[in-house]
């Protein structure tokens, strides 16, 4: 079978392995899309509609909704991995020997909560043998899907795991840039989500725009000097898959991670905006870990520490942004640093 004979593969029924199955499709490529639940496989292909996590997107014929794992794997070169954070493991360790030389692209922004790894190096410890790259930016699923105009990034050093997914991926109104750090993309990509509760909580509770941009550009420095710790390049938190992805997860109603931080806001138990959500919002599971780590490094992280406080520890917003607003004004931007709220 020749690469322009092969299926492509997106492994994951959710709104966002749903939304690049489509973009693929309408790109010209056969697009299998597997997913564990073989109702949700057959409604799909007799409906042609996702309606559990994207109502009213029509699905391209040139998807094909499939439950054999193996078998796709099989088929399929080129392979998205649009599985949650807490599932990607167990899905792929029995078929891992499948994966060896396959083109493994991670779309899945979270992190392993035992071992604080990020998706793509579960896949590297996985499958050490495959090609393995990352997805990340702006890209809100609903939007995508309904083909608003979008930019992401493919970050890997692997040049060509890199122009394969720009071929096959770039079309008329999605565009993706190339990155060499992995790492940084994939690490601003999970932690985004932690501030995206947050600035749903300030929507919620009317907070100003003056307040909202504070929220969002402390952020990107309290994640940057978190990331610059681990070792990951500052610059790429400046591009699409840094800031890009912040401002569009702390701004959009469209965000899962914004619509549990806006359920919070009227009032709601975490348990119940989780449920009223009816998917993951990586955001919960990653702040637990976030803040662990956070304090293990040293790093200061006032607004991760702040939210772990109301969700865990009976604190309220307000209380959390006095606390921020009294602490002593540091420096603004300083990447040599990164030092300070």
């Amino acid at each position: 079978m020749t690469e322009q004979q092969r299926p492509v593969a997106v492994l994951g029924g959710g709104s966002f392995g749903t939304a690049i199955a489509n973009l693929l499709a309408a790109n010209g490529q056969r697009v299998w899309q597997w997913m564990r639940d073989p109702e949700q496989a057959a409604a799909i292909r007799a409906n042609r509609e996702n309606p559990r996590y994207l109502r009213g997107v029509k699905i391209h014929a040139g998807v094909e909704p499939v439950n054999d794992l193996p078998a796709v794997l099989d088929a399929c070169e080129l392979v998205f991995v649009a599985i949650p954070s807490s599932a990607l493991r167990n899905v792929l360790d029995p078929v891992a020997g499948r994966l060896a030389g396959k083109f493994l692209v991670s779309t899945t922004k979270g992190i392993e909560a035992q071992t604080f790894k990020l998706m793509s190096e579960i896949l590297e410890e996985i499958a050490p043998e495959a090609r393995i790259g990352v997805l990340s930016g702006p890209n809100l699923a609903r939007e995508v899907a309904e083909g608003a105009l979008t930019a992401s990034v493919i970050a890997s050093e692997d040049e060509l795991l890199c122009q394969r997914v720009q071929a096959t991926l770039h079309g008329r109104t999605f565009r993706v840039y190339a990155s060499r750090d992995r790492f940084g993309a994939e690490l601003g990509g999970a932690l985004k989500n932690v501030y995206a509760i947050i600035a749903g909580m300030a929507a919620a509770l009317g907070m100003g725009e003056n307040t909202r941009s504070m929220l969002i550009t402390r952020a990107l420095a309290e994640m940057t000097r978190f990331a610059v710790k681990l070792g990951a390049n500052p610059m790429t938190f400046l591009g699409l898959a840094g800031v890009g992805d912040l401002i569009a997860t702390c701004s959009s109603p469209k965000s899962r991670n914004y619509q549990v931080g806006q359920a919070l806001g009227e009032g709601l138990s975490l348990e119940d905006a989780v449920a009223r959500l009816g998917e993951v919002a990586e955001g919960v599971n990653t702040l637990k870990v976030l803040k662990v780590r956070a304090e293990q490094l040293g790093v200061y992280m006032p607004l991760v520490a702040g939210l772990h406080a109301i969700l865990f520890e009976g604190r309220t917003l307000a209380q959390v942004i006095e606390a921020l607003m009294s602490a002593e004004p540091k420096t603004d931007v300083d990447f040599i640093s990164l030092s300070g709220f």
